[in-house]
C-alpha cells in the first residue's frame, strides 16, 4: 500500500485575482500589479476590504480593515466592489480542473480544496512535477494563480501551501518538519489562534519547535487536554483526517451581521438577535438538526471581538429556546455597553439523532413552540424569508437573511 500524498490547493487573493481577470478581459488594467483591493462602498459601514494585492500589503493595507481606513494608508488605492456571481463562476471553473486532475477533491472553501493523489504515482511519478502541471494549467486556462502545497496529510499540506506566495509549489514531508515547520512562530500553526499563542509566549514557547520539544503533559496544562493533545499532534505533523469527495454534514452553524449604525440599547441588540436566531435556527431545522451549544460574538467600535458559548442539557432546535440563551450571553458579554457594530450567533455541538429527553414539564409550551416554527417555515418556504417577521424583530434589515444566504455560500479562509 502506497503512502498517503495530498495536495492543497489555494487561489492567490481569490477575490482579488478573480476580479483582475474580469478587468483584463474588459481591456483594464491587472489590478494584480497596482495598489489596489476588493471592497465594499467607501462610505458604508460594511465597507471593508475583502482582498488586496501584495503592493497594497506592503504599504499596510489589511484584509478585514474599513476601506476609509485602508484610503488613509493608501490613497491612490484601486478598490472594485466585489462580484459574488463571479466569484462562483471562478470557483466552480477551478474546482472542475481539479477534478479532472485526481480522483477524489475536497472542496474546503470558494478558494480552495484538497486533492488526494495517494496511488497516483504511474500517472504522476513525480509529485512536485504534477503539482506544477496543475498549477500552470489553471493558470494558463483560467488566468489565476494559486498555491500548492504538498505533504502526507491536509495539516502539512496545507501549511505548506503558505509558506510563500504567490504563485508557487511547496512541499513538507515529514522529514522535513524540523527544518521547514519549527523555525515558524505558533500563531502560523494551524489551530493556534492570538489567545493561545499568546498563552504559549508567556511561558517562553515562541516557536513551533518549542512547543514540539515540551512534553505533552506540559503543553495540556498549558492550553487544555483536549487541545494540548491537538497541538502535540500538529506540531509532529500527525493529521489521519481524510479527503472527503463529499462535503461533511454540517457540525455547526453561524450567522453575523455588520451593523451599518452602532446598536447602543438593550432592545435594538435583542431585536437584532432575533432576526439572526430565527434566521439559524431555520436552517438548522431544515436540516433536522439540533444543538446542544449556543454561542454569542460581538465586535463593538474599537474592533475588540468577544465570544460566549453555553451548553444545553438537551438538543433544541426551537427559535424561543435559542433565543433566551442569546440573550443572557449578551448580557455576559456586554457590560461594558460600548456600542456595537457586530453580532452573531452560533450553534454548535450539532445532533441529528432524536436525543431529546423526555420530562413532564414543560412539554406543552415545548410542542406549541415547534408548531409555530414549523408554521412559519412553511411560510418562508413558500412566500420567501420575508412572508413573515417576528414581532421582535421587525425593525431589523431584511438584509440580514442574505447576507447568511451569501456567507454559507462563500464561505472563504484566504480571501
Amino acid at each position: 500500500m502506497h503512502k498517503r500524498l495530498i495536495f492543497h490547493v489555494d487561489v492567490n487573493s481569490a477575490f482579488l485575482s478573480w476580479s483582475a481577470v474580469r478587468e483584463l478581459q474588459n481591456g483594464g488594467q491587472d489590478l494584480r500589479l497596482i495598489p489596489s483591493a476588493v471592497g465594499g462602498e467607501r462610505d458604508s459601514r460594511t465597507g471593508i476590504i475583502l482582498a488586496k494585492s501584495i503592493t497594497a500589503k506592503k504599504m499596510g493595507v489589511k484584509t478585514g480593515e474599513p476601506v476609509s481606513m485602508a484610503l488613509r494608508k493608501c490613497p491612490h488605492l484601486t478598490v472594485v466592489k466585489p462580484d459574488f456571481k463571479l466569484y462562483l463562476a471562478q470557483s466552480r471553473a477551478f474546482m472542475a480542473i481539479c477534478r479532472d486532475f485526481a480522483p477524489v477533491v475536497e472542496q474546503y472553501s470558494i478558494d480552495e480544496c484538497f486533492l488526494d493523489m495517494s496511488g497516483m504515482h504511474l500517472l504522476y511519478p513525480d509529485p512536485v512535477e504534477a503539482a506544477h502541471l496543475l498549477k500552470n494549467r489553471i493558470r494558463d486556462t483560467l488566468g489565476f494563480t494559486v498555491n500548492i502545497g504538498i505533504g502526507p496529510n491536509k495539516l502539512l499540506a496545507k501549511t505548506a501551501g503558505d509558506f510563500e506566495k504567490p504563485d508557487k509549489v511547496h512541499t513538507l514531508f515529514l522529514h522535513e518538519i524540523e527544518h521547514k515547520l519549527w523555525p515558524l512562530p505558533v500563531e502560523d500553526l494551524i489551530g493556534v489562534g492570538a489567545s493561545t499563542a499568546e498563552k504559549l509566549r508567556r511561558c517562553c514557547l515562541r516557536t513551533v519547535g518549542d512547543v514540539a520539544r515540551i512534553a505533552p503533559n506540559r503543553l495540556k496544562a498549558i492550553v487544555g487536554n483536549a487541545y494540548g493533545e491537538q497541538l502535540h499532534r500538529y506540531v509532529h505533523g500527525i493529521d489521519d483526517s481524510p479527503v472527503l469527495a463529499e462535503p461533511e454534514e454540517p457540525k455547526g452553524y453561524s450567522i453575523s451581521t455588520t451593523l451599518e449604525d452602532n446598536v447602543t440599547t438593550t432592545d435594538a441588540a435583542h431585536a437584532i438577535l432575533l432576526a439572526l436566531t430565527d434566521s439559524v435556527t431555520a436552517r438548522m431545522r431544515a436540516d433536522g438538526a439540533k444543538a446542544f451549544g449556543v454561542g454569542v460574538t460581538v465586535r463593538t467600535t474599537d474592533f475588540k471581538t468577544r465570544s460566549h458559548q453555553r451548553k444545553l442539557d438537551t438538543p433544541t432546535d426551537i427559535t424561543d429556546e435559542v433565543f433566551e440563551q442569546v440573550k443572557a450571553l449578551l448580557t455576559e458579554l456586554w457590560q461594558t455597553r460600548a456600542p456595537l457594530r457586530l453580532l452573531g450567533v452560533s450553534l454548535f455541538d450539532v445532533t441529528r439523532e432524536d436525543a431529546l429527553q423526555l420530562s413532564f414539564f414543560g412539554e406543552e409550551d415545548k410542542t406549541r413552540s415547534r408548531n409555530l416554527d414549523k408554521a412559519v417555515d412553511g411560510i418562508r418556504a413558500r412566500f420567501g424569508s420575508q412572508g413573515i417577521v417576528r414581532a421582535g424583530a421587525m425593525n431589523t434589515p431584511a438584509r440580514i437573511g442574505r447576507k447568511y444566504k451569501a456567507k454559507t455560500e462563500l464561505d472563504s479562509s484566504d480571501t
